[in-house]
């Protein structure tokens, strides 16, 4: 078996640098990494260009017949005024649920430290939905908010709230909204509190020593210290709203009322397996894809910007 030749580095200082392995045959390197290499293969790259291929073709139900139509499934979809409408509610979500996440996990984080007593049992609770699956989490919800059945609901009612969200796809939005952020926030305040944990305590002690109360301390020397976790966060959960919600859409309201939850992954699924239209739903991840690695590219190049990563 080939053995690791260890070569130690000294910096300008003679100080000793980090110690690297080299190996003499690229055999075990390649072993160590072929069980990844076959999970992307397998779960990933065959899958995508599956995908790609079935984008160009129009299969018939029974997969009897293929006919390569080049381009017109992308025509069809970038006509339709459905896919049109689903891109529109998934901008929309995705922004809502991104906004709503991060502002409630800087809170939760902000209020770790006032916590006195109890702050091992705060966290644990902020924690909890993180071992929850979607789809439990979107039945909780659902159960919660049902017109019937649901305590909230009949909060809503006896508030003289007209909620409604099997007929009413504003309600059915903010259902979808606030199920998805509720299982995220925990996702999000474990990365802000350890992002809170790592600004130097030297700077918020000689703020408070000059005058600057709790939330001032937060806004003016906390926040930008934690930019690039925040920035990191959001597109994290630009990722999360694009790819990761289809349970609880699917166990909250089946992509309704009318159309107003119709995600896209949710409407892949629609078309593929319920519509049974194999070429639209293959052009449709194909269109999600570019669209989500062409925003997070934006998010890089623009956002990034304004993101301070000097400490």
């Amino acid at each position: 078996m080939a053995v690791p030749r260890r070569r130690a580095s000294a910096s300008a200082g003679g100080t000793q640098g980090l110690k690297r392995a080299h190996y003499r045959e690229a055999r075990l390197p390649l072993l160590l990494l072929l069980p990844q290499l076959l999970v992307l293969l397998l779960f990933f790259f065959v899958p995508a260009l599956r995908a790609l291929s079935q984008s160009f073709v129009l299969t018939d139900p029974f997969g009897n017949s293929v006919q390569f139509v080049w381009l017109d499934n992308f025509r069809s979809l970038l006509a339709s005024p459905e896919y049109r409408a689903s891109v529109g509610v998934t901008i929309r979500f995705t922004l809502a649920q991104n906004a709503l996440t991060i502002a409630v996990a800087l809170v939760l984080a902000f209020a770790t430290d006032r916590v006195l007593r109890g702050r091992g049992l705060y966290r644990s609770v902020i924690l909890l939905p993180y071992a929850i699956a979607p789809v439990i989490a979107g039945i909780l919800w659902a159960f919660l908010f049902n017109t019937a059945v649901g305590p909230l609901s009949f909060v809503l009612h006896g508030l003289g709230i007209d909620w409604d969200p099997n007929r009413n796809g504003v309600d059915a939005f903010l259902l979808v909204t606030f199920a998805a952020s509720w299982k995220h926030i925990c996702y999000n305040y474990i990365f802000l509190i350890a992002a809170l944990l790592s600004v130097p305590p030297s700077l918020l002690e000689a703020a408070a020593v000059d005058g600057a109360g709790p939330m001032l301390r937060f806004v003016r020397i906390s926040l930008p210290m934690i930019g690039p976790t925040i920035f990191f966060l959001v597109v994290m959960n630009f990722v999360y709203g694009f790819f990761e919600t289809f349970a609880i859409v699917d166990a909250v309201t089946h992509g309704g009322p009318g159309g107003a939850t119709m995600i896209l992954v949710y409407k892949v699924y629609v078309d593929g397996f319920v519509h049974i239209d194999l070429g639209s739903s293959a052009a449709q991840s194909v269109l999600m894809m570019i669209f989500a690695l062409v925003l997070t590219v934006l998010q890089f190049r623009y956002v990034e910007r304004n993101v301070n990563y000097d400490v």
